[in-house]
């Protein structure tokens, strides 16, 4: 990969993560339609751990707070609001994890393609559209139930497929519980870092066992430029997503959709 190339990436990742449109989805592309070198799951990973950085630090009082609470009270029978929250964000990340081990090497052969990318994309733009429109917006981050945690975990676990987006399909199915935009968007944020983590962990082992060269450096800095681009995403995407709402992206996702099914079918 050419230094250009680490860049543009990274700041896709940063931008992107936490925005529904789908990381991965644009990560892929540049691959697909510009012809650039695959840069492959290991630099994915890479520039997500610095997107992993950035959430963790600018929500490290929320973290710090659940954490020590469920440390306190997770185990009693008088939970709290906040070690309640936690076990939350652990039950929707189980089913992540177990359909992200099942379905990794599948998804890896057959769902980077503009194809996949192009129907999920827009497919899971209008379910974000629809549930924006008719959501409730009646509830908060902290009226979140163990079936409601499930419901959203569930769905995270959808976003395996590449066009998905982990933060959209997790925060359509917030909206759809009656979650309000915020509290659909701090919730989705919260259950990236155990995904992000376990899966930038498992990826190292894999560099660090494989006898093959490791590029470390475009790692490190494409991780670099992620973590400054998906603080700044993150900060600015709260501020604005009561006010906004989810339509832009809904746009947008539509447009890149359309767009890639003529790339497919004219120039593919």
């Amino acid at each position: 990969m050419t230094l250009f190339e680490i860049i543009i990436l990274a700041i896709i990742q940063g931008l992107t993560e936490f925005l529904p449109i789908s990381s991965s989805a644009h990560l892929i592309l540049p691959s697909a339609v510009f012809g650039w070198y695959n840069q492959g799951l290991a630099y994915d990973v890479a520039v997500h751990v610095g997107s992993l950085l950035a959430v963790m630090i600018y929500f490290r009082q929320d973290i710090i707070r659940l954490v020590a609470a469920w440390f306190k009270y997770g185990f009693s029978q008088q939970q709290n609001t906040d070690s309640k929250l936690a076990w939350w964000v652990i039950l929707a990340t189980i089913p992540a994890v177990i359909l992200g081990f099942l379905l990794k090497d599948f998804v890896e052969v057959y769902g980077r393609s503009a194809l996949v990318i192009a129907t999920t994309t827009i497919v899971f733009g209008l379910l974000l559209w629809y549930a924006d429109k008719k959501a409730s917006m009646q509830k908060t981050i902290e009226q979140i139930t163990w079936k409601n945690a499930l419901f959203i975990g569930l769905a995270q676990a959808i976003a395996i497929i590449p066009g998905t987006s982990r933060s959209g399909i997790t925060m359509t199915a917030g909206l759809m519980l009656g979650l309000n935009r915020e509290s659909a968007a701090r919730f989705s944020f919260l259950l990236s870092i155990p995904v992000i983590l376990g899966a930038g962990l498992l990826a190292t082992v894999d560099l660090v066992q494989s006898p093959g060269p490791v590029q470390w450096l475009e790692m490190l800095l494409g991780a670099a430029f992620s973590f400054v681009c998906a603080y700044g995403c993150i900060y600015i995407f709260l501020a604005w997503i009561s006010r906004i709402g989810m339509l832009p992206f809904v746009i947008y996702r539509l447009i890149l959709g359309s767009a890639l099914l003529v790339y497919v079918f004219a120039f593919a």
